[in-house]
């Protein structure tokens, strides 16, 4: 009895016509995916093969349930061809965006569709085994609570803050404390295929391809939640660098201080202009005997979080406009930076203090007319993510779809 497309995938090192068999399906499944229902006549042209061959590979997907057969196109003349393409509900993956206190999880099915969200689950990101037991078990609760076969779902993507290096798995600023790589930790817990991203790249890749974006080639992507991170697109392609860590764009040194930054050097854009600098000066600003509404509301000023500053300047709170304004327009300084260097189409400003609106937005632009060349910033489109937190579920899904139906 011949394998079905979900055991060739599963195979390890598949050889001869096995290799290319599952090759030649993973290619048809993409095509369907970015193109929709087609005819094979388009597929053979597509992949450079003929259309006995395609038929062939097309028939054993359609017995393995992901295809579907949806009858004749319309034509004006001739034999009119089959349209096919891909069972939706045939498959599904799972995208993890896990933030300093919450995770963010969904599940996208074969046509990019999110089919099942929980948002802001409760979490706490620390780097021990602790919070890595915690993390899988939010996972395999999910998992647990859809009413989905656990086969049918092919593929994780977990988005981490910090270096991550996608191509081996390793994770080197969380859970870096086992030899083995932190994909396969993770993966021999959950018992399905993992892979890593960064945070800010997999929420880039998102709105790149399901977002704000449309028809532009070149974007950057800025995740402004506690740090500073970036996505960059070049020419339609998420771009990496020479070791995968590329969109540092927290750890510019922009400033001439003595405050260490969490990376361990000092001066850098997130002393200033990040989530921690806003909790930081917000404090400050308390101890200086300001006002604000988050006091008003009995919190402890110790324990203030990012998401209290945010709600409080989304109701009003004229401290935490104040200071948001006061970042923005730092940020907005190294964005010029940014414009001068890449003369990008389009920046989005996505992340959690991106949900501040005008409110970070309008000083961000402001910095950006002062501090870049006019040449440049007036081809440059700003604009806020339309995503939000939905950004890193969508990408970190899409880019485990890709990397499962990527060719051997």
């Amino acid at each position: 009895m011949s394998k079905t497309f979900f055991e060739e995938l599963n195979s390890d090192n598949p050889t001869g016509v096995a290799y290319k068999n599952v090759n030649l399906k993973k290619q048809i499944i993409s095509f369907f995916s970015n193109s929709g229902n087609t005819t094979i006549a388009e597929i053979s042209n597509e992949v450079n093969l003929s259309v006995p061959k395609v038929t062939a590979a097309i028939n054993e997907l359609m017995e393995d349930g992901l295809v579907k057969d949806h009858g004749k196109v319309g034509s004006t003349g001739g034999r009119r061809p089959n349209l096919y393409g891909l069972v939706a509900d045939s498959g599904f993956f799972m995208g993890i965006d896990v933030k300093h206190n919450y995770v963010n999880i969904g599940l996208t099915d074969f046509q990019k569709e999110l089919v099942k969200v929980v948002e802001k689950c409760p979490y706490v990101l620390n780097n021990d085994q602790e919070s890595l037991d915690a993390l899988c078990k939010i996972i395999i609760d999910f998992i647990d609570e859809i009413n989905i076969p656990k086969e049918k779902i092919l593929g994780i993507g977990i988005n981490l803050s910090g270096r991550i290096n996608y191509a081996t798995g390793y994770s080197y600023s969380f859970f870096h404390f086992h030899e083995d790589p932190l994909s396969k930790i993770i993966e021999k817990q959950i018992g399905i295929k993992v892979f890593l991203e960064n945070d800010s790249r997999a929420m880039a890749y998102g709105e790149f391809s399901v977002g704000v974006v449309k028809d532009e080639k070149d974007v950057l992507f800025l995740n402004l939640d506690y740090g500073i991170g970036m996505g960059i697109m070049i020419d339609s392609q998420l771009y990496y660098g020479k070791s995968g860590y590329s969109g540092e764009f927290g750890h510019i040194p922009l400033f001439d201080n003595e405050i260490i930054c969490r990376c361990g050097k000092k001066g850098c854009l997130e002393t200033e202009a990040s989530g921690w600098a806003l909790i930081r000066l917000f404090k400050e600003k308390l101890k200086e005997g300001s006002s604000t509404s988050i006091t008003a509301d009995k919190v402890d000023t110790h324990t203030v979080k990012l998401e209290d500053i945010i709600n409080a300047a989304n109701n009003d709170d004229f401290l935490s406009i104040e200071l948001i304004a006061e970042i923005g327009e730092k940020i907005g300084k190294g964005i010029a930076l940014l414009i001068n260097l890449f003369n990008p189409e389009l920046v989005i400003l996505g992340g959690s203090l991106s949900l501040t609106g005008d409110y970070i937005r309008l000083p961000i632009k402001s910095a950006i007319n002062k501090y870049s060349l006019s040449l440049m910033n007036t081809d440059t489109q700003l604009k806020v993510s339309t995503l939000e937190n939905r950004a890193g579920i969508i990408g970190g899904g899409l880019i485990a779809r890709n990397r499962i139906l990527a060719l051997i």
